[in-house]
């Protein structure tokens, strides 16, 4: 028996309305993805020519510290409402030292207060210090070199040098040994640092978000650029 005509009518109501907010939904998403939030940051890289090299008298041996204008941070592909997304967050707030010994980096440590990384969302960067990071229980983040690199070609090139080396991640309190693509330029007195990590959250015990419209992917990279100066 067919329905009533106005039961009819109620149904093709609720059926318009269910599709009008799908499309705007992915109309919002869209706007937001291509119009309304910052284009992605590049990766962390180092210009060939754009660097001067530390010249034969340059003295490599001692402690060079990170200095002002240092940056690190993560990116994060995400899936937002069936889109694809890119996400950068970064800070400023970078302390570290690296031993030379030789014309050789012989050890480094970088801290990363993690409270201060942020993106173009203050929501995501409530989620990333709160859920996700947990920043009041874990508040830095630390990679610590676990090989030696050889630093000598600065003093006579200032083309960026690209070295893989090993060393530990720590995040919220977990640690891993990971590798490092990193590239080393002399700019006058002092260098260079550029590189990525590759990393699996959940190897460091972070589950990234996966809820009904947003689904943040397993693998990222923490980025980072150090402006090195030598004590």
């Amino acid at each position: 028996m067919p329905w009533p005509s106005n039961v009819s009518r109620r149904l093709l109501v609720i059926a318009g309305s269910i599709a009008a907010i799908a499309i705007l939904a992915v109309l919002g998403t869209w706007i937001y993805i291509n119009v309304i939030s910052d284009e992605a940051a590049e990766p962390f890289g180092l210009e060939a020519g754009s660097g001067e090299a530390l010249g034969d008298d340059a003295v490599l041996d001692g402690t060079w510290t990170v200095d002002t204008g240092s940056e690190a941070g993560y990116r994060v592909d995400e899936v937002l409402n069936g889109m694809d997304n890119t996400v950068v967050g970064r800070t400023s707030d970078v302390t570290g030292e690296i031993t030379v010994s030789d014309d050789t980096a012989t050890a480094a440590e970088i801290v990363v207060e993690m409270a201060s990384v942020t993106t173009d969302s203050d929501s995501r960067d409530g989620q990333f210090r709160d859920s996700i990071m947990n920043t009041d229980e874990y508040p830095t983040s630390r990679f610590t070199l676990l090989e030696t690199v050889p630093l000598g070609e600065l003093r006579n090139s200032p083309e960026p040098t690209e070295h893989t080396v090993r060393g530990e991640l720590t995040l919220r309190d977990v640690t891993r040994e990971v590798e490092v693509e990193l590239a080393l330029q002399a700019q006058g007195d002092s260098v260079r640092a550029a590189g990525s990590i590759p990393i699996t959250f959940t190897d460091f015990d972070i589950e990234p978000p996966d809820l009904a419209f947003v689904r943040v992917e397993d693998e990222g990279f923490v980025e980072f650029s150090l402006s090195l100066t030598r004590e």
